[in-house]
């Protein structure tokens, strides 16, 4: 299948120009004007447009077994609300249950991802440790391409992971030349804190922020600094909600440490007054976590992303509908985590950030897709619009409106956190492997049109080592 996308506005993370793109064979074949191609070719107008690389959402939970539920969105529906809104790949995680080995979690995994519209990879959970974790670990990077771990630093009692596992892994991340990722939350103070809130009957979504208060984030994310300079080992801090965290993240990069940050969408827009709507229903939606902070957090997480501090943007996806969300509605322990926005995600960016000058089209396409697909060892294959780059692809209307809404989304959720939200400029086309997936608001994409993507280890601690090595012995001089 081959397809001329014909008129448009190439951007990319570093130049825009105008430019006709030829894709086939899911891949770009060529760029330029006036591209001869064989006749039957489908042709895309893009006139007015921007074509840029596909959004990449490094951070989704599709399918989860989490907190005796699932959540409501499984591949095939979250990557139809992906695609909606211009991503064409996202990483998911999968997370072993304590005792469960890793392979057979990620075979699990596999399995329930093969109905998605949109390209996939995964990041694999450490939840608990022995032998047998460290040696699937290698056979994860070295034979799926895997080439990042997950790390909980929550949810005590259940996925935690205590500090020698920590160290464990990290150590094990660095051997193999994978990315160490972790959930920074203390735990056990988490743990604390919602007993007291519980204790001083305070039972209701509005006590969920008060027992994870941005410190809680903040000494998690360092302590997880902290262990990787120590072995080190780069690290990937996800889902940062706290100015606290933000400076932590600075300070280590500038004693020249290799810290990444991740935001997302939500963070950067709503505030900690959602848990306090009269409407419990509309409070338990908004659980999250971290959860959703006060104003001046924002105006870090910006700050971030403008600076370089931050460097991805994501939505931790991870759909529960409100019956689901009852399961907590005497006990806000018992609510189940998680918010959506996959579909919202590069439209939010695109509105609060390029349409208030906050941020370039070029910083858009870095933070939606690029710098996703460098951190993680897939660029140019993507996060580029260049000749051998996937054709994974969105045509941007910057001229195009619509008002986000739960009417209207491609989610299975009876909740949007953006409700109402008016943004101009949307996804006009996605194209996945170079096959047009959604066109004129309509999902046109079939189950099965995205697949697995391997990504490569980084140069392991060993590869470091012996390469050191060779540069120190002495060499013969040519005379």
């Amino acid at each position: 299948m081959s397809v001329l996308i014909k008129g448009g506005t190439v951007v990319t993370h570093e130049l825009t120009y105008r430019a006709d793109v030829y894709c086939d064979g899911g891949k770009i074949v060529a760029i330029g004007d006036n591209l001869d191609v064989p006749a039957g070719t489908e042709v895309v107008d893009a006139e007015g447009q921007y074509v840029m690389p596909g959004g990449i959402d490094p951070h989704t939970h599709m399918n989860f077994p989490f907190m005796g539920t699932v959540t409501i969105d499984d591949f095939e529906s979250g990557t139809a609300a992906a695609v909606a809104g211009g991503t064409t790949s996202i990483i998911d995680f999968v997370i072993p249950s304590p005792q469960e080995p890793l392979m057979d979690a990620y075979k699990k995994w596999r399995g329930w991802a093969e109905t998605s519209i949109a390209n996939y990879s995964f990041h694999v959970a450490i939840t608990w440790w022995d032998d047998s974790v460290h040696k699937d670990m290698g056979d994860l990077v070295e034979n799926y391409g895997v080439n990042s771990f997950k790390h909980f630093m929550a949810y005590k009692n259940a996925i935690m992971c205590t500090d020698d596992i920590l160290v464990a892994s990290f150590s094990r991340c660095l051997e193999l030349g994978a990315m160490p990722t972790v959930h920074a939350e203390n735990g056990e103070l988490v743990y604390h804190l919602q007993n007291q809130m519980l204790e001083k009957g305070m039972t209701g979504p509005e006590a969920h922020p008060l027992s994870r208060p941005p410190v809680v984030e903040s000494e998690a994310a360092n302590r997880a600094i902290t262990v990787a300079n120590t072995l080190g080992a780069p690290i990937y801090i996800v889902h940062v909600s706290a100015e606290q965290t933000v400076d932590a993240i600075r300070y280590a990069q500038n004693n020249g440490q290799r810290v990444y940050g991740e935001c997302l969408a939500g963070h950067l827009v709503l505030d900690d007054s959602v848990y306090r709507d009269k409407d419990w229903g509309a409070a338990a939606a908004h659980v999250m976590s971290p959860p959703f902070r006060p104003k001046g957090h924002q105006e870090a997480l910006w700050n971030g992303l403008q600076s370089g501090t931050l460097h991805t943007t994501a939505t931790d996806h991870c759909a529960f509908c409100a019956e689901q969300k009852a399961a907590g509605k005497d006990d806000f322990t018992k609510i189940p985590n998680g918010t959506a926005g996959v579909e919202e995600r590069m439209a939010v960016l695109w509105e609060k950030g390029v349409n208030s000058g906050r941020m370039t089209p070029n910083e858009f396409v870095a933070i939606t897709s690029t710098n996703a697909a460098q951190i993680f060892n897939v660029y140019p294959r993507k996060g580029a619009v260049a000749v051998g780059s996937d054709a994974d692809l969105v045509l941007w209307d910057p001229d195009k409106s619509k008002t986000l809404s739960a009417s209207t989304h491609h989610s299975k959720i009876d909740f949007n956190i953006f409700e109402g939200m008016t943004v101009k400029g949307s996804p006009a086309c996605t194209l996945v492997n170079g096959k047009v997936v959604f066109r004129d608001g309509k999902v046109i994409g079939q189950p099965g049109d995205g697949v697995y993507f391997n990504r490569p280890a980084y140069a392991s601690y060993y590869d470091a080592i012996k390469r050191k090595n060779e540069l120190s012995e002495p060499q013969a001089v040519a005379r």
